[in-house]
């Protein structure tokens, strides 16, 4: 395993500054531990609707999912985090991507499903740092690079071993992992990667935001096209104009093949977004780019990708030509109403055109409302893709309630 070792090697720098500390207390009886543990319980009831052009069905899926489990109090600054998921189809009529419904737009929610979702190690004896063992959640920064798909029913999770570490304005972030459970489930033939990862991510606070330096190294085994190698940069920050609020994000990455990739390529991203915030209404632009050099285009295959370039999922792999996305968003936060503790309002306009070349993909308007009480989560959500030269139109509607304590 190679690794271009730049951020890499300030992230085991910091790293290892951390050093061992005395015990704080004596030690709990395992069944003290085991007695005052956590439980965790988290439930969602989703409707998604689907029409494609193209397609002769369009899909209705009503899924449900319950992750529930325990985090035990540390015994000797040692807990132990379990937690399984429950998925069931209620009305199933989409394409899983496992179920052969294949006449149905694909819902990639696996049906009648259950798992270890975590199931991890979480030790904290060293000073300033969490080390964790185990199949476990991993986001980073915004997702964009690194993330937990928490959009789908089935999230994604890690087998790593990670070390976080830091304390005041400069914190480091390392993972290794051998196995990425990916949302599809394990009766998927896509649904596990396996392979060499090493995610390392070092964030430093400065007056004008937060800085992250990032290196991810990614060798799979079970999906050679998508092993790269991505070193870049993040600045995130928010300033006060008055009345006014301003937030700013500049982030800019090179990734280059990697491992058994047996394409060998140089791409750019990079992410240029502003903001203001009034007091009723915000409004924000941005400008993202996935680069190509006509063979190869930038891949991120370990991001919650729903988030970026619009929720209709369209552009899950980055097309060969590259990806602009031009892009407006509108926020609309109404607070506290009635029973809700917060509502807020948000829509986005996406223009997508190629990198390379002169194409103009389509466009895509989301839309979204979101009520929450302290415990639950209503959320009322749509997007239309309108095709020009790539996919075809498509709609999705979703009607959530989440609940979890």
């Amino acid at each position: 395993m190679k690794l271009n070792c730049g951020i890499t090697r300030v992230a085991v720098a910091v790293l290892c500054a951390a050093s061992w500390s005395a015990a704080s207390r004596a030690a709990d009886t395992l069944e003290q531990a085991v007695r005052e543990s956590d439980f965790l319980f988290d439930l969602r009831v989703r409707y998604e609707g689907v029409g494609q052009d193209g397609m002769p069905e369009d899909a209705e899926a009503l899924t449900s999912r319950l992750r529930a489990g325990f985090q035990t109090a540390p015994l000797k600054k040692t807990a132990l985090l379990v937690e399984g998921v429950w998925t069931e189809d209620l009305v199933d009529d989409y394409n899983s991507t496992t179920n052969g419904e294949t006449e149905f737009p694909v819902v990639a929610d696996p049906a009648d499903f259950a798992a270890i979702n975590r199931f991890a190690i979480i030790n904290k004896s060293l000073e300033h740092a969490t080390l964790t063992f185990g199949r476990q959640r991993i986001v980073l920064d915004d997702s964009r690079f690194v993330g937990n798909v928490g959009w789908r029913q089935n999230e994604q999770t890690f087998d790593a071993l990670r070390a976080q570490v830091g304390t005041g304005k400069l914190k480091a972030d390392l993972s290794y992992v051998d196995q990425v459970n990916r949302v599809f489930g394990p009766d998927s033939p896509v649904g596990r990667w396996h392979g060499d990862v090493v995610l390392a991510n070092v964030t430093q606070t400065l007056p004008i935001g937060t800085l992250t330096y990032f290196e991810y190294f990614i060798d799979l085994d079970d999906a050679v096209t998508q092993s790269s190698n991505t070193l870049g940069a993040r600045l995130a920050g928010s300033k006060k104009l008055g009345t006014i609020g301003g937030t700013y994000i500049l982030s800019y990455a090179h990734q280059a093949d990697a491992g058994q990739n047996p394409v060998t390529y140089t791409d750019d991203y990079y992410l240029l977004e502003g903001g203001l915030n009034f007091t009723r209404i915000g409004v924000g632009l941005g400008y993202e780019v996935l680069g190509s050099n006509g063979a190869a285009s930038f891949q991120t295959p370990l991001a919650t990708l729903h988030v970026f370039q619009g929720w209709a999922d369209k552009f899950l792999t980055t097309p060969a030509a590259g990806i602009e996305d031009s892009y407006v968003k509108l926020s609309y936060p109404m607070g506290k109403r009635g029973a809700f503790t917060n509502i807020s309002a948000v829509a986005y306009f996406h223009d997508f055109s190629a990198e390379q070349g002169s194409a103009h993909f389509g466009d895509e308007l989301d839309l979204q409302l979101v009520a929450r009480t302290e415990k639950m989560v209503l959320t009322l959500k749509y997007a239309d893709y309108r095709a020009d030269q790539l996919f075809t139109d498509t709609d999705k509607l979703w009607l959530s309630v989440d609940y979890s304590f």
